[in-house]
């Protein structure tokens, strides 16, 4: 049996850098689950998307370094290029910017509410596909795998401030941490960690921030021109990474969620949080490991570009609960058409309407449930 010191010397040669993390519970639950999709896909065949022509989205440090370069670069140069949407949005200077905009028009329809996971499917496939056709990424959108960091997030690869990374912590401003309104004491406050200034190294030191604030975790941001948030507000990005809230992020949360949840209605609810009840979802504590500006922000939070890693998380996450029971999980659907259903409003369906704003328009629920022939087999991909 080869030694650790071994296998991490041969990984390094291999330009591997994921030595060190070993499967968790939820990566060996997705790898012994895949026989179930083998065996639905020979009962139900969806076209030219079979599990030998889907893509694969890996995790940050499956990757190797010319990879994650590959994916900073096209981020960056999505961050370069001209917004499609300033005529609705002064604030919105890059593609990149295009993205958040959607985002927070659309903040109080896709969360709490039956829109959450397949709009999010969407914005994520679409994203994707941007760095790919514009920006000349030929790779695939990755993932953040919350339990590899959540020890020590701000000495992970992801947050390091390598030229690999996707940029450090912010430096170290005192503030008071945040506070979440609606949850009970000692829920209620997330401490402060060592950050919560601007983020001084990596890849994404010098980007700006263009678009909000509007529900800010942090007390000192300048407001927006605009009451909607979608004026001009340049700032550098901030961050405070915190472990207090990525140890609501590790395996066995996530394990539990998948396999104790039997029914969308509370594999959702319990993903998002409830927060009345001082329980934490995963979802939540990945955006708070972040924390800062604009990752801490409810409506804001793509314009971090980790954002997007962990929405990759969640996406996984909601595949491995539905390939557990294909039959039944692709049909799946709860909660409201509003958020926590204010207003009241009706149960939402499979033929519901998702859409980007103008970047993409109707998609029904329907065609997003399945990451494998879903859109007319424009979604057709896996996780690894």
């Amino acid at each position: 049996m080869l030694s650790n010191t071994l296998w991490a010397a041969l990984a390094v040669f291999g330009g591997l850098v994921n030595a060190g993390y070993p499967p968790d519970v939820v990566d060996k639950l997705a790898k012994n689950s895949m026989s179930k999709v083998k065996d639905w896909l020979a009962k139900n065949p969806q076209g030219e998307c079979n599990l030998k022509t889907a893509i694969v989205r890996k995790e940050w440090s499956d990757l190797n370094k010319k990879q994650q370069k590959e994916y900073i670069s096209a981020v960056l140069c999505l961050q370069s290029k001209p917004s499609k949407m300033s005529a609705e949005a002064p604030g919105a200077k890059s593609r990149f910017d295009d993205y958040v905009v959607v985002h927070v028009q659309q903040t109080m329809r896709n969360h709490g509410s039956t829109f959450f996971l397949p709009w999010h499917r969407l914005y994520l496939w679409h994203y994707e596909n941007a760095l790919r056709t514009e920006c000349g990424y030929t790779g695939y959108q990755p993932y953040w795998n919350w339990d590899r960091y959540a020890k020590d997030p701000i000495n992970s690869p992801l947050f390091d401030g390598s030229d690999t990374s996707m940029s450090g912590n912010g430096v170290f401003v005192p503030h008071a941490g945040v506070t979440i309104p609606t949850a009970p004491p000692p829920f209620d406050v997330i401490p402060p960690a060592e950050g919560g200034g601007c983020v001084t190294t990596g890849p994404f030191q010098n980007m700006s921030v263009n678009l909000g604030p509007l529900a800010p975790s942090l007390t000192d941001i300048k407001p927006n021109p605009q009451p909607d948030g979608l004026g001009y507000n340049p700032r550098c990005l901030r961050r405070d990474v915190n472990r207090n809230s990525a140890a609501v992020t590790t395996a066995n949360y996530t394990y539990d969620l998948i396999t104790n949840n039997k029914n969308m209605y509370w594999f959702q609810t319990t993903m998002e949080g409830q927060f009345p009840e001082g329980k934490w979802g995963v979802h939540s504590g990945g955006h708070y490991t972040v924390g800062g500006d604009p990752a801490g922000d409810f409506f804001v939070s793509p314009g971090d570009p980790v954002f997007w890693l962990h929405h990759a998380m969640i996406d996984r996450v909601w595949w491995i609960w539905q390939i557990q029971d294909l039959a039944k999980r692709l049909e799946d659907v709860s909660l409201t058409m509003t958020m926590m259903n204010m207003p009241p409003s009706r149960n939402g369906t499979l033929q519901d309407e998702n859409n980007l704003g103008t970047l993409y328009g109707d998609v029904l629920t329907k065609d997003l449930m399945s990451t494998l022939g879903g859109m007319g087999g424009k979604l057709c991909y896996i996780y690894e």
